[in-house]
């Protein structure tokens, strides 16, 4: 995949594709279904696929207090959307002078002059253009006259109702991993950088690594199933992580993300690692000493690698 970092005002585009605009955090279920529809229509064209996305987020510069933190990194959102078979991304850098520019000057400009649009796919409640005055129907009619088609993607539900980023980022505020896993449909990832840490695991017996989290968000404190894909590497190694304020040792500190990786060996330290949820196991204790806090290791990573077996099954 290609990255335009400043569509706006290249003048490199690709010409004649079929397009999708949006955010994508996350890139769930229901976002994944309009990458279908575009690379699908594309396809049938022999044209290139193209994602146009913004950055920042559009309220973080309208209504920054208002901006919602962000489930993938900008990195996180590129391989995604990659993987998904994208051709094209074109990132518009969005400011104050492109929130004023009209709906109708965005279409003529852009998705016409520039990229020469076959096709576009949006979800069915899009909004764009200044205040978001612009709307599907809009969209529709002056590609009708453009001379492209444009269509909304239904949004995909469950019996919660419709699949969302909102949704997604409560589930994982509050733990509930496995939820935000069925909506997103893949584990929800943090990634960073391994940084030394006290090294209070290594003394225990049971090493871990220190991740400084890139994300905006982070689940709720506690004692999680997972697994952590290194860079270079194709298939995740299985891992207890604790996220959290280590209150037996360290009451009021910061919160802390580190994994153990199961049936590992080896330095990790400076590596880029991606660390998914997959599971609940408890919620963060205190505990009376070191003692009582290994007994309690060890039963996390009894139940990590049950918790394994039956998925192998």
């Amino acid at each position: 995949m290609r990255i335009h970092r400043d569509a706006w005002s290249s003048s490199d585009l690709p010409r004649g594709g079929v397009a999708t605009i949006g955010n994508f955090d996350g890139l769930h279920l229901g976002q994944r279904e309009i990458l279908r529809r575009v690379i699908e229509r594309a396809g049938e064209f022999d044209a290139p696929s193209l994602v146009v996305t913004f950055a920042p987020h559009p309220l973080e510069v309208l209504r920054p207090a208002a901006a919602p933190r962000r489930l993938t990194t900008d990195g996180q959102k590129e391989r995604l959307i990659a993987e998904a078979g994208i051709d094209h991304l074109l990132v518009v850098r969005f400011t104050p002078e492109l929130a004023a520019v009209s709906a109708r000057e965005f279409v003529r400009r852009f998705l016409h002059d520039a990229l020469a649009v076959r096709a576009v796919f949006v979800g069915s409640r899009f909004g764009f253009g200044r205040r978001r005055e612009g709307s599907l129907d809009l969209l529709a009619a002056l590609g009708s006259e453009l001379g492209f088609s444009a269509q909304g993607v239904p949004e995909l539900s469950d019996a919660e109702g419709p699949i969302s980023s909102t949704r997604i980022r409560a589930a994982v505020a509050a733990g509930e991993v496995a939820a935000a896993a069925g909506l997103l449909g893949r584990p929800w990832a943090a990634i960073g950088k391994v940084v030394r840490g006290d090294e209070r695991g290594r003394s225990l017996g049971w090493p871990t690594a220190n991740v400084a989290a890139e994300s905006e968000i982070l689940p709720a404190n506690g004692v999680y199933v997972g697994e952590v894909l290194r860079a270079g590497e194709t298939a995740p190694r299985p891992a207890v992580t604790n996220l959290g304020r280590r209150p037996t040792f360290h009451a009021g500190s910061a919160v802390v993300l580190e994994s153990h990786l199961l049936d590992f060996e080896g330095d990790l330290y400076g590596e880029e690692l991606e660390v998914r949820f997959l599971s609940h196991l408890r919620g963060e204790r205190k505990f009376a000493g070191a003692e009582q806090l290994l007994e309690q290791i060890e039963r996390d990573a009894a139940a990590a690698r049950e918790y394994f077996r039956r998925a192998q099954r």
